[in-house]
Parts: structure tokens; sequence; C-alpha cells
């Protein structure tokens, strides 16, 4: 019987530089879309995905982001007094009970790839997931929770992957495919950040990962590949080559790309829309603006 995913890394090390000044003392996984950080989708997704054990890979200065995460008695004894149970509630989906959360530290920058390796003696000899707080992807059904359904039916290893530009191609790990069968294509090998000329296709991987724990052994004997870091999907790809396959997961929801300014306000936007409370202030809002840059051209 295949083993569930019950484990999760969340890669959180980054100094989040494209988003300075803020994040000199603030870090980029606790910036807020709306009224919940980066990361609190993350957490919720991985949840909704069956998801136990949650793993951070941090750096110096991340102390902020596990503080999030602790219990806050003061905070919930004052909201208790006034009779706020609905912000009480709202806490509770942002506290972890003890021993569910790890933190591990990476003390040097040197990829994708080693962070997870970071984490090895956590997950030891189980199935994994890796989630990347940057990518956060709007679905009717969370998009982990689509890839461990398909996962049950598959096993090996599964990247979440949608079309891309060609042109965009060189900022992604892409899909050499094997066999397209829909929403789950196998795999050939995967490429990190090819030319638009070079790519093998222009399915690119997204975020969010099941691995197989040979990954880990894969990591181990890894050197530096692309940019002069230790790359995720060489490692995933070396899997193919001991015949443990490999899958991309065609998920259905939208991705935002948190990692870069346009992508986190379009996020806020497309978030903010979603909320009764705010839609109809902020597209009167759109509107307004939209309208009057149309009359000034």
């Amino acid at each position: 019987m295949r083993r569930k995913v019950t484990k999760a890394i969340f890669p959180v090390a980054g100094l989040g530089t494209r988003f300075l000044p803020a994040t000199k003392s603030v870090p980029k996984e606790i910036m807020t879309l709306v009224d919940r950080p980066l990361v609190q989708y993350a957490i919720d997704e991985a949840r909704a995905a069956g998801i136990k054990e949650f793993i951070f890979v941090t750096s110096r200065g991340k102390g902020a982001l596990e503080d999030y995460f602790d219990h806050s008695p003061v905070l919930e004894q004052e909201l208790r007094k006034k009779g706020k149970d609905d912000l009480l509630e709202v806490l509770k989906s942002t506290n972890m009970d003890s021993g569910a959360i790890a933190y591990i530290r990476q003390h040097k920058a040197l990829g994708l790839g080693h962070a997870v390796w970071c984490a090895r003696r956590l997950i030891a000899d189980e199935p994994f997931a890796v989630i990347l707080p940057d990518d956060v992807i709007a679905g009717e059904k969370p998009c982990l929770q689509q890839m461990v359904e398909a996962y049950a039916e598959t096993g090996g290893n599964m990247v979440a992957a949608m079309e891309v530009a060609p042109e965009k191609t060189s900022s992604y790990g892409v899909l050499d495919v094997k066999e397209d069968m829909g929403s789950v294509v196998s795999v050939n090998g995967m490429v990190e950040k090819p030319k638009a000329e070079d790519a093998p296709s222009n399915l690119a991987v997204i975020g969010r990962y099941i691995l197989s724990p040979s990954v880990l052994r894969n990591l181990n004997q890894l050197k530096q590949g692309a940019g002069g870091e230790i790359q995720l999907t060489d490692a995933i790809a070396a899997d193919i080559s001991s015949d443990v396959p490999v899958y991309g997961y065609r998920f259905e929801g939208e991705r935002f790309d948190c990692g870069s300014k346009s992508g986190f306000l379009q996020a806020t936007v497309a978030f903010a829309l979603e909320r009764e409370e705010l839609r109809d202030d902020l597209m009167n809002y759109i509107t307004t603006i939209t309208q009057g840059r149309r009359a000034a051209e």
C-alpha cells in the first residue's frame, strides 16, 4: 500500500530582496495578501491535503515567522474579554500544535535543492511534499490536494506544472514530456531555466512537489548546477534514470507569482475581489481610476 504524504517542507530562507526595504525587518513570507500572510495560504493548502508535519527551512532574521505560529495568550485573553469570538476563531488557524512544526536553518544560500536537503533527517524514508509560499494558487480545490489525489494513483515523483509563454521558459524548470495523459503527464526529463530555443516544451514546474525519499539521496551526490546553485530539478530528473517515474500535474486554478511585486499586487486584488465585504468598494475604485485614465488619454 502506498504511503500517505503527511510531511511538507517549506523553503523560506530567502532574503526577499525584491521587496526591500519592507523585508529589511519583515520576512517576505509574512507580508500580507489582504489580511493573511503569504505563509498562511501555504499552510492552509497543506492542511487541506492532509499534511500533519510542517518543516520550515529558514535563515537568520526569520524570528517573526516563527512567532507567527505561536499562541498569543495576551491577545487571545483580550479578545475573549471583549467577546470577539469571530477573531478568536480566525487566530486558531494560525496556531500550530506542539510538535507539528519544526525549523531547520539553511546557513548558506545554495539553492532550492540544498534547502530541501537540509530537512532530510526529518523526512527519513517517507514521501514528502514541498511548497513554495511565493507561489500562491487560487483554486476551488487546493492545488496540493489535487496532487495528493493524483499521486495516490501514480506514485513516483510529481511536480505541479502549467503552460508558460515560450519566451518565459528561462525562468522555470521545464518538463520534457514523454506521454501527455491530460491532467497528468509522464516525463522523460527536466531542464532548469533553458533558453526558449532549447526548451523541450513550454510546460513549466510550479512550486508544488510530491517527492520520493530517493530525491534526498540524489541531492547527497549533486554538485552545483544552473546559476551556481544545487537544483532540485536535477535531483528529481536523476530519479528517472533509476526507474522512479516522474509526473507533471496540470493543476486547476490560477497561480500568482508573489515573489514579484507585480504578481503580489495582482494576487492582492484577486483575493480582495473574492471577499464579499471588500468587493464592491474595490471594484468601484478600480472602475473609477480605469475610466479616469481612459478619459485622460
